[in-house]
């Protein structure tokens, strides 16, 4: 009878080993899915952000050669007002040597 009670005893721990190991490997199993699950979130999480990244850096590429093509515009229009500007300087001291040439002419004829 002692050995039926000590046999049973034995397999009664075997069982309840048997049962926290696979409680253990349950729980391990669950984790393992949590983790993956956890690193495909990150995952979308790093693609949505560089994918972000991305669109800023798109942009401000798209405004800088905006920007770009107005201050090239400005130069444009500054370089087209400076050489008119010169031309009607020109003009004017054409305008003025002409006015002297005829003042010492006729001062010089009389």
């Amino acid at each position: 009878m002692k050995r039926i009670v000590i046999a049973s005893m034995a397999l009664l721990m075997a069982l309840i080993v048997l049962d926290s190991c696979k409680e253990a490997a349950d729980k391990a199993k669950e984790a393992a899915e949590e983790t993956e699950q956890a690193l495909e979130e990150a995952g979308d999480d790093i693609q949505e952000a560089t994918n972000d990244a991305m669109d800023a850096v798109k942009e401000a590429g798209e405004e800088i050669q905006e920007a770009g093509e107005q201050a090239l515009d400005s130069l444009k229009q500054a370089g087209e007002e400076t050489m008119e500007n010169v031309k009607e300087m020109g003009n004017d001291i054409k305008e003025a040597t002409d006015d002297l040439k005829k003042t010492v002419e006729e001062n010089t004829d009389h």
